[in-house]
């Protein structure tokens, strides 16, 4: 029922400072169809194309597996922890024209094949040992058998796909859009309640709302004030002037033209009379 891998180890020869490309081959040496997924422990340093697909019978698929350009070379000794897991299921007769994603969905767990793939560092390529695996060997316990770590097992998780020369870049955008989806999602909620205001809140945006209105039409109110101020003050101005021109205008004729009028009819009189 499940399928054959090959290899059952990954190799990545050093440097690890650009990308490195292996191909794991996916065969079916069952009667009926097969779907397939690969995951890993490292969803982030490694991308997959494809990462999910189907087998026909007696057919094999070819699964690209890139490692990611590291930014410093991890040490000579360096234990790679890292593993794959392919997992397998039939694809029945009723399932014969389904997506994938809807046999996945409705598909038991105790029906899903899986098998194991470890990735090991190898040295560069033309050097001494690059052609061995370097397996990190198991303690051996008392009987001869070979002891397992008492540790949690890992967990995996699909990595994407490999798309041309960006490989790298295209993985981090798909990261940070995987990352942004439950930010914002966890942010919309809290969007709703800052537009959805409580009822204290309104109280208090009603009080303000209040108190604005009260000082405006205190400003009114003293602009109507200063207005009629200045209009008394500018109509009690004018009877003053009016009376200051009269007055000025009873003080008579000046003192030479009196003297020449007087003059004159003197000479009238004395001249006729």
């Amino acid at each position: 029922m499940s399928v054959d891998i090959d290899p059952q180890e990954l190799g990545f020869h050093r440097p690890f400072t650009a990308e490195i490309t292996e191909t794991l081959r996916i065969k079916n040496p069952n009667t009926h169809p097969v779907a397939f997924k690969v995951k890993t422990t490292a969803p982030k340093q490694y991308c997959v194309r494809p990462n999910s697909g189907r087998v026909e019978p007696g057919k094999e698929v070819e699964v690209s597996v890139i490692l990611q350009a590291m930014k410093q070379e991890p040490p000579v000794d360096a234990k790679c922890r890292d593993k794959f897991l392919v997992q397998s299921v039939p694809i029945t007769g009723d399932k014969e024209f389904a997506n994938l994603a809807s046999i996945w969905d409705g598909i038991e767990k105790s029906s899903i094949q899986e098998k194991k793939i470890r990735v090991v560092f190898l040295p560069p390529h033309g050097t001494a040992g690059a052609s061995h695996l370097e397996t990190p060997s198991k303690s051996s316990v008392a009987n001869g058998a070979q002891g397992t770590p008492d540790v949690a097992p890992p967990a995996y998780s699909s990595p994407g796909e490999f798309s041309g020369s960006a490989g790298q870049r295209s993985v981090e955008e798909k990261d940070t859009q995987r990352n942004e989806v439950p930010s914002l999602a966890a942010a919309a909620p809290v969007f709703a309640k800052k537009c959805d205001p409580s009822p204290e809140e309104l109280k208090q945006q009603l009080a303000k709302a209040e108190k604005l209105i009260a000082q405006l039409q205190q400003d009114k109110e003293g602009l109507r004030q200063r207005k009629a101020t200045v209009a008394d003050g500018s109509s009690s101005s004018r009877p003053a002037e009016l009376a200051q021109q009269t007055h000025s205008g009873s003080e008579g004729v000046p003192v030479q033209i009196t003297a020449i009028l007087c003059f004159l009819s003197f000479m009238l009189a004395y001249l006729f009379f």
